[in-house]
């Protein structure tokens, strides 16, 4: 395997970027050609430049439009090369020649901005939140509504596949495959899918082999088959998140290793850059990676700056546009040990750079004094800068923890987190911010102020919150960038009652489930936006049909939930109490407030209170030991300060000072996680006797004496007992 060596070079820097907005033109097929870069911004400009004598030369610049370009596909001819620019621009397609001429502007007229679409010889497919548009000459000949938000669109290759078969990446964990304006069969991927591409950018040998980036950052190849009449997805292999990098927003195949073989690019939401090579049996090796500090909104592979040098192009949320290239940059630069000149390129390199530096810190002084004496004027008004924050906030199932992330174009000066619930910061290994919290007043809603002093030129901050199920509220995160004058920014994050929930597609009928069963005067529509407030990760549209069901499982215990409604009528099952317990009062509640009476039944299962205390023992006997552990550390440490030989220990006691270290700082990861556990028991010992009219509050000091001395079939004859 060679050993990949890649130096970073920026070329430019325009507006914010969206996904996928940044192409790389074909090289027109001369010898030693290079590529050009077309790139559109949120300030809607889009520009196409190439590298000469490591200088950037503009092709065409357009004009700023008041809409977003969101979206940036190449196109042309079936069978011919890509040269053909199209970009979105809310509403409205537009095309561009390689030399800046624009030969189309398509306004689609559709309620939706266009958030992704995908260009096939004359068929333009575009994708707004929830509607999926086929158009043919720039006539609407297909149309779908999505029960979920579609993330990404994409076709197999026309030139292989007969049949016109776009594929919609959805952020239900589906593949959704169409026939015209029909829905064909749905492939289920492990986690949200975000971005799409073609394998080896032809779909393979078939034309039928998908790549595709989930949110939560896995990899997958999926192989979309025929046999039969009947269609059936193979999934060839998943490149699973152990590292639990960020989500993935660009997928590319490009031959960077120079073996004749195309590699794998990937960009993420964290600003990690990997290369993936293949190995015999035709499954991903990582062979490079490398970290910036913004989101990577698009990668390609290609020549740019150096006929002969292959280069990975990103673009990332700020707008810098920057190669990875293999062209050893850094050693022209840096002067042999017996060599006593450098070479009249790398002279006039340092001079040009030396130069721009020099311009832009006059620019910045000029401009500086001139904000200073037009604010010491009486009449001055400070205009209020506006600033755009591409944040996250998603459910990781490996923790049981929320990611928030909040990336800014300018350096982040501070972020203050306040929250009107019970929630836990976890600590973050990428998080190099000086964190400091205050104290509260719960009667007062305030139950968190945190503040996150970060570093200079710190443009993303990535935190990890953890919520309590039952208690719901908001998340407020306000985000002051290093601008003049002050401002600051506030985004709201919802915490719902079953927020650790996660979607999934099956449910296992095995388990023993309870069930809460309400009938009404209440609307599909009105039932779906209860379901809603109480449940992530679910559609905000209600869903088509007469009927809905969705399942879902905790992240944190693995017991699951089965929510099928209808107008008038609505069904809960679930393999843990606790859960039925949250839902009724939650739904009640909110029944209450639109003044709509609610018919409750429910059928409580002896035998779940067993199985989900048999869920949650491995992990609460962990957390003892490793709090024992942690416990005997200073004493051990102690002993070991005052005794030169520490054989005369038990291994235990050996291995527990070896590990001391890992074992501090998982005990610190998880702050309260042993508490978060009791009172998981305690809810469920109060909700089981809450069914049966009893009120058992007065008991729980009995049963955490139970809890300190613990064993699972003592605590489960306690609950048995006090029947």
């Amino acid at each position: 395997m060679m050993e990949l060596n890649l130096s970073r070079v920026d070329y430019v820097q325009v507006g914010i970027t969206s996904q996928k907005s940044m192409r790389l033109l074909p090289s027109g097929g001369k010898k030693d050609a290079l590529q050009k870069v077309a790139v559109c911004d949120q300030n809607g400009v889009l520009q196409c430049f190439g590298m000469k004598r490591s200088e950037t030369q503009h092709v065409f610049k357009t004009l700023p439009s008041t809409n977003k370009l969101t979206r940036m596909e190449l196109g042309g001819p079936v069978g011919q090369p890509r040269e053909k620019i199209f970009v979105a621009c809310g509403s409205e397609v537009r095309g561009y020649t390689r030399r800046g001429k624009q030969f189309l502007g398509f306004d689609t007229n559709l309620t939706e901005n266009i958030n992704s679409m995908h260009v096939e010889g004359s068929d333009l497919f575009t994708c707004g939140s929830y509607i999926f548009n086929h158009y043919r000459d720039c006539k609407d000949v297909n149309y779908f509504l999505c029960g979920d938000k579609i993330n990404d669109v994409i076709c197999l290759p026309t030139e292989k596949v007969t049949e016109v078969t776009p594929v919609l990446a959805c952020q239900d964990r589906v593949l959704r495959v169409l026939q015209n304006s029909e829905l064909l069969y749905e492939v289920e991927v492990p986690g949200p899918p975000s971005c799409l591409c073609l394998y080896g950018n032809h779909g393979g040998d078939e034309g039928n082999e998908l790549l595709y980036g989930t949110a939560d950052g896995k990899i997958g190849l999926v192989q979309i088959s025929r046999k039969f009449d009947r269609v059936s997805p193979n999934h060839r292999w998943v490149v699973p998140n152990e590292k639990r990098s960020g989500g993935v927003l660009s997928l590319d195949n490009y031959d960077i290793t120079a073996d004749g073989v195309l590699d794998l690019l990937v960009g993420r939401d964290d600003g990690l850059v990997e290369v993936y090579g293949y190995d015999e049996a035709d499954e991903p090796v990582k062979r490079y990676s490398t970290l910036c500090s913004e989101s990577v909104t698009a990668v390609q592979g290609g020549v740019v700056a150096s006929a002969g040098y292959d280069e990975v192009i990103c673009s990332t949320y700020a707008g810098w546009i920057y190669g990875l290239t293999t062209k050893p940059w850094f050693h022209e630069l840096v002067l042999p040990k017996n060599a006593t000149t450098i070479s009249e390129d790398t002279k006039q390199n340092i001079l040009i750079l030396r130069s721009d530096l020099e311009e832009l810190q006059q620019k910045v002084l000029k401009e500086r004094e001139k904000y200073q004496s037009t604010a010491q004027s009486k009449n001055a008004v400070s205009a209020v800068p506006k600033f755009n924050i591409n944040d996250k906030y998603v459910l990781d199932r490996e923790d049981a923890s929320y990611t928030l992330s909040l990336e800014v174009q300018m350096a982040i000066d501070n972020v203050l987190l306040q929250s009107d619930v019970p929630i836990d910061l976890l600590d973050v290994d990428k998080n190099s911010a000086v964190v400091s919290y205050s104290q509260c007043d719960p009667e007062q809603g305030n139950f968190l102020l945190a503040t996150y002093r970060c570093q200079a030129n710190t443009t993303r901050l990535e935190l990890k919150v953890r919520s309590i199920e039952g208690q719901y509220g908001m998340l407020q995160a306000y985000v002051t960038p290093r601008l003049q004058p002050k401002i600051c920014q506030v985004k709201q994050y919802h915490i719902k009652p079953l927020s650790l929930h996660q979607r999934m597609h099956v449910f296992d009928e095995e388990k023993p489930h309870n069930t809460l069963k309400l009938t009404g005067n209440f609307s599909l529509a009105e039932m779906h936006s209860w379901v809603c407030f109480c449940l992530p990760e679910l559609p905000e549209r209600t869903p088509a049909g007469d009927s809905c069901t969705f399942q879902f499982t905790s992240t944190f215990l693995n017991t699951q939930l089965q929510c099928c409604y209808r107008k008038g009528d609505a069904l809960f099952r679930s393999d843990n109490i606790s859960t039925i317990s949250i839902l009724k009062d939650v739904l009640t509640k909110e029944a209450t407030k639109k003044k709509i009476r609610l018919d409750i039944t429910y059928d409580i299962n002896e035998e779940s209170i067993p199985h989900t205390l048999q869920l949650i023992h491995p992990k609460l006997e962990y957390q003892l030991l490793l709090a024992k552990k942690v416990q005997l550390i200073d004493a051990l440490k102690e002993l070991q300060v005052h005794e030169n030989d520490t054989s005369f220990m038990s291994p235990e006691y050996q291995q527990i000072l070896k590990d001391a270290d890992s074992l501090q700082a998982e005990y610190k990861r998880q702050p309260c996680h042993l508490e978060r556990l009791y009172g998981m028991i305690t809810d469920l010992f109060i909700d089981k006797f809450k069914f049966k009219g009893q009120n058992v509050k007065t008991r729980v000091p009995v049963l955490l004496e139970v809890l300190d001395n613990y064993d699972l079939n003592t605590l489960i004859g306690f609950f048995q007992s006090q029947d």
